[in-house]
C-alpha cells in the first residue's frame, strides 16, 4: 500500500501542502523506528521513500537509480555514513541533496566536511525542519518556486517499529563480546533512546560508550543496558 501511495503522489505537482511532491528520498538508516519517522515525514511532504539499512544495501540501491535526496545515518553496522556521503559528493554533476543524520551534534562537522549539504539531528520528527532543510539544499533550478515548509507538525512513528529495534538490540547485546560490536550497539541504542524520548536508556548507552572509550570494564554497562532493554520489551514501558 505504501508503494501504491508513493506512486500516486509522484505523479502530482508540488504544492504548499506537499512541497516535496514527486521526489524520491533514500534513507540509509539501521533503525526501523527512525526510518518509520522518516517515512511519515516523506509521506506528509509528498515524497516517496526507499530505505537501506547499511552501506552495502545503499550502494545496491544507488546502482539502479539516483534519488533526489539521500539521508545518511552516520553510525551504520558496516561502517561510517561519512564514507558514503564523501563518495556521493565526489560524483560529477550530481544534483542529489546529501544530508547527514546523527543523534550526536558533533557529527555535523564530519558530515559537512565530507560534502553533505546539511545535517539532521535526531530525533527527526518535525515536519517543517525536515522540509526546510531539503528545500534549502536543492539547486535553485530544481526547487519548487514559492513553496516552503508550512506545517510545524510532529510525526509519531509506529511503536511496533520501536519494539523491532529493541528486539534487534537484544540480539546484538548477546553478541557484544568485541570492541566494535559494543561501540555499535551503544550508538544504536542511544539513537533509539532519542527517538523514544527515553532518557534512562540514553544515559545507559552513553555510559557504556564512555566506559569503553576510557578503557574501563564494559561488563556492568552491558548488563545494565541489557536489563533496561529487556524490561521495555517485557512491560512496554517505552511504548
Amino acid at each position: 500500500m505504501g508503494d501504491d501511495i508513493s506512486a500516486i503522489l509522484a505523479g502530482r505537482a508540488a504544492s504548499a501542502e506537499r512541497p516535496l511532491m514527486g521526489l524520491t528520498v533514500l534513507v540509509v538508516e539501521d533503525s526501523r523506528f527512525a526510518c518509520e519517522a522518516m517515512r511519515l515525514l516523506c509521506l506528509r511532504s509528498g515524497a516517496r521513500i526507499r530505505r537501506a539499512d547499511c552501506l552495502r544495501s545503499a550502494h545496491r540501491h544507488l546502482q539502479t537509480y539516483r534519488p533526489a535526496v539521500v539521508i545518511v545515518d552516520l553510525g551504520l553496522p558496516d561502517g561510517s555514513g561519512v564514507e558514503l556521503i564523501a563518495d556521493l559528493a565526489a560524483l560529477p554533476d550530481s544534483s542529489t541533496v546529501l544530508l547527514g543524520c546523527s543523534g550526536e551534534a558533533a557529527g555535523e562537522a564530519a558530515a559537512l566536511a565530507a560534502g553533505a549539504d546539511g545535517f539532521l539531528l535526531k530525533p527527526v520528527e518535525n515536519l517543517a525542519t525536515f522540509q526546510s532543510l531539503i528545500l534549502g539544499a536543492m539547486a535553485p533550478a530544481l526547487r519548487p518556486q514559492g513553496l516552503g515548509a508550512v506545517s510545524d507538525a510532529i510525526v509519531q512513528p509506529d511503536p511496533l517499529a520501536l519494539r523491532d529495534d529493541l528486539a534487534h538490540a537484544v540480539e546484538l547485546l548477546g553478541k557484544a563480546t568485541d570492541a566494535a560490536t559494543i561501540a555499535y550497539v551503544s550508538n544504536f541504542l542511544a539513537g533509539i533512546a532519542l527517538g523514544a524520548h527515553d532518557p534512562a536508556l540514553k544515559a545507559a548507552a552513553n555510559a557504556l560508550a564512555e566506559a569503553q572509550h576510557k578503557g574501563k570494564g564494559t561488563g556492568p554497562g552491558l548488563a545494565r543496558i541489557s536489563g533496561l532493554v529487556r524490561d521495555r520489551l517485557a512491560t512496554g514501558a517505552a511504548f
